[in-house]
């Protein structure tokens, strides 16, 4: 079944209300009026945030670079960069194509440029280099890390050179602070409690590879998930699974394109590095937690109604 003609595709993008934007502030100590206006915009918030945390960031920054130097295919990150920028300008298309007829592959294709960075990535140790130097996603470091993301302008060019417009950057970025809590609770691999009766936690990937690797499956399970569960999913529904994919892409690359800078034009001073593979790391994590939510775990009051709402 495909889309109805009289069916509204809408960007599925969340709204910062008034709720949101106060937490916001809150958490990254702006008082005063500057983010009060009705566009909450980041560039507008670019010199009323501290940066009594940027030395510590750039610490953290200088070790992964040590850690790393030489070890990382630059071609391949370059390829990779563009190829996620481009499957993000492929998600309206693949919107517009509504529910699949039949099982396909769209998905797992929007998702393969990022698997070739992914691969790459573990294969040299990068992730386990993150997991070594960057501090778990407690909320200070959450604010920290979302502080230098708004103060780096390379880096809100770089989801900009995406396909993230001023709207959708201020979205990532509320929710990843707004959701510092929960954040904390993705740990690093070394505190996971042992249970040797279920797993081991050796075998565990260490927590930025959940946080990317994690993302992907999720994008790679829509060509079965919207195939198979159509009947019960609302366009309402897939509006917000697409802007959680473009999320997921869009933090996905932000920790490529640091990796890609590493890896020869080190652009980015080691603060920002930090900030966009914590960043990269926190938006992904999000994203993935937003589209099991949206998608996957739907309940009988939430579900389409029997015999479709696109009928």
């Amino acid at each position: 079944m495909g889309m109805g003609t009289n069916d509204t595709i809408t960007d599925g993008v969340p709204d910062v209300d008034e709720r949101d934007r106060r937490n916001f502030l809150k958490i990254l100590g702006v008082t005063g009026s500057v983010g009060a206006a009705s566009e909450l915009s980041l560039s507008d918030l670019r010199g009323a945030v501290g940066e009594e945390s940027a030395d510590e960031l750039a610490t953290y920054g200088e070790r992964i670079r040590t850690d790393l130097a030489g070890g990382l295919d630059a071609g391949l990150l370059t390829e990779a960069v563009v190829g996620i920028e481009s499957s993000i300008a492929e998600l309206p298309e693949l919107r517009a194509a509504g529910f699949p007829a039949e099982r396909g592959t769209a998905y797992h294709e929007v998702a393969a440029p990022a698997w070739e960075a992914y691969d790459h990535l573990a294969e040299v140790g990068f992730f386990s280099a993150a997991e070594r130097h960057l501090p778990e996603f407690s909320p200070d470091h959450v604010r920290a890390t979302a502080a230098e993301l708004i103060r780096a302008e390379p880096l809100t060019a770089a989801l900009a050179e995406a396909g993230f417009d001023g709207r959708e950057r201020t979205a990532l970025v509320v929710d990843v602070v707004n959701e510092n809590e929960r954040l904390a609770q993705w740990v690093s691999t070394a505190k996971l409690p042992a249970d040797p009766e279920s797993y081991d936690p050796a075998d565990v990937a260490p927590l930025h590879q959940r946080a990317l690797g994690g993302a992907l499956l999720w994008i790679d399970e829509l060509d079965q998930h919207l195939w198979q569960r159509e009947a019960i999913l609302t366009e309402a529904m897939l509006d917000r699974g697409i802007w959680d994919v473009k999320a997921m892409l869009g933090g996905i690359h932000l920790f490529v394109s640091a990796a890609r800078d590493l890896a020869g034009p080190e652009e980015l001073a080691d603060s920002q590095l930090t900030a966009a593979l914590a960043g990269g790391s926190a938006i992904a994590i999000r994203g993935q937690e937003d589209v099991a939510d949206d998608l996957f775990r739907i309940t009988d009051a939430e579900r389409a109604p029997r015999g479709g709402d696109r009928a």
